[in-house]
C-alpha cells in the first residue's frame, strides 16, 4: 500500500484565496492531498469559518483536501508537520502589502524566509500582488 502525496499550505483567516486556490493546483498536478494547515498558538480547533471558506474557494477544484490545526511558531510548525506527512511542497503566501504587514514581516520575519532555512523540501511563495517584470524600474522602454 502506498502513502499518498501531500502539499502542505499554510492559511489564516482573511488570507487571499490565491494561495490555497495556487497550492491546490500543485497538489492535482502531483495527485496529492492538500492539506490546509493553520498555525495558531491560541487556538485548539481549526476555525470553522475558515473550514467553510476553504470549502467555498476548493469546491470546483479538483483536489482532496483535510485540514490541521497547529501550534506554535507558524515555520517551525508548518515544516514539522511537513516532515511528518512527507510532503512534496509547502506552500505560504506572501504578507500583505500594508506597513503593518511590512513592518511585522520585517521585525518577525518572513514565514517564508524561515521555512526556506529550516526546510529540506521546496517551499513555494506565492506572492500577493504579483509585480510584471515591465513594472521594474529601467524595464520600461
Amino acid at each position: 500500500m502506498s502513502i499518498r502525496a501531500r502539499v502542505v499550505v499554510g492559511v489564516y483567516p482573511g488570507q487571499a484565496d490565491r494561495v490555497v486556490l495556487k497550492a491546490a493546483v500543485f497538489a492535482a498536478r502531483f495527485d496529492a492531498e492538500l492539506v490546509c494547515a493553520w498555525a495558531n498558538p491560541n487556538a485548539t480547533e481549526f476555525d470553522p469559518y475558515l473550514t467553510a471558506h476553504l470549502t467555498r474557494i476548493l469546491i470546483d477544484q479538483n483536489v482532496d483536501w483535510s485540514t490541521r490545526q497547529l501550534t506554535g511558531d507558524p515555520a517551525r510548525a508548518l515544516g514539522q508537520l511537513a516532515e511528518s506527512l512527507r510532503a512534496v511542497m509547502v506552500v505560504v503566501g506572501t504578507r500583505d502589502g500594508t506597513v503593518r504587514g511590512s513592518l511585522q514581516e520585517f521585525f518577525a520575519g518572513s514565514i517564508a524566509m524561515h521555512l526556506a532555512h529550516r526546510q529540506n523540501r521546496p517551499v513555494v511563495v506565492i506572492p500577493l500582488a504579483p509585480v510584471s517584470f515591465d513594472d521594474l524600474p529601467g524595464q520600461a522602454e
